[in-house]
């Protein structure tokens, strides 16, 4: 310990030193970081570089309620000081980006679906040009037993199977 009036002050040996305070709000960081992690399905869980101690815990917590998740979100987030969570959280925007890609496809082909059921040949001269494998007698086929469907007042037999149709063909 250095004296007053060399070169430094008391000051100066407590400033990389972390307050009570700031503690408590890592700590209830990492819990929330855990609940994060307790929204994902397995299989994105699996996709984590995540110890097995944490898995588990996570795994286990699937199926609780109420009071025992409560308790079990505090064990995961004490697992949580030992883990790289960093890199766990930017894992999980990764994965969230993956998803919001996934969707954003889907509805894509909701939409050319739609636009042909709807009879319009631009949308596809689009899908002709986007996809190699388009058949087009195949789509039209099915854009004909689709209409019929609507008028019989039958389920969507083959507007469904269109909607598998391109969602092949965008995979």
């Amino acid at each position: 310990m250095k004296k007053f009036g060399e070169e430094g002050s008391y000051e100066d040996e407590w400033e990389f030193e972390k307050s009570k305070s700031q503690i408590k709000r890592e700590l209830l960081a990492l819990k929330d970081l855990g609940k994060e992690l307790l929204k994902l399905p397995v299989k994105d869980l699996d996709k984590l570089n995540l110890s097995e101690r944490l898995y588990e815990a996570l795994v286990k917590a699937q199926g609780m309620t109420k009071g025992a998740l409560k308790r079990q979100t505090g064990t995961i987030g004490g697992l949580m000081v030992h883990e790289d969570y960093d890199e766990i959280k930017l894992s999980i925007d990764k994965i969230r980006q993956q998803h919001n890609g996934e969707i954003k496809q889907f509805h894509q082909l909701e939409i050319w679906r739609d636009q042909l059921l709807t009879g319009d040949n631009e949308v596809m001269t689009t899908l002709r040009n986007r996809f190699e494998a388009f058949d087009i007698q195949h789509v039209r086929q099915l854009i004909r037993n689709a209409n019929k469907e609507v008028e019989q007042e039958k389920p969507p037999k083959s507007a469904r199977i269109l909607f598998k149709y391109l969602q092949q063909l965008s995979s």
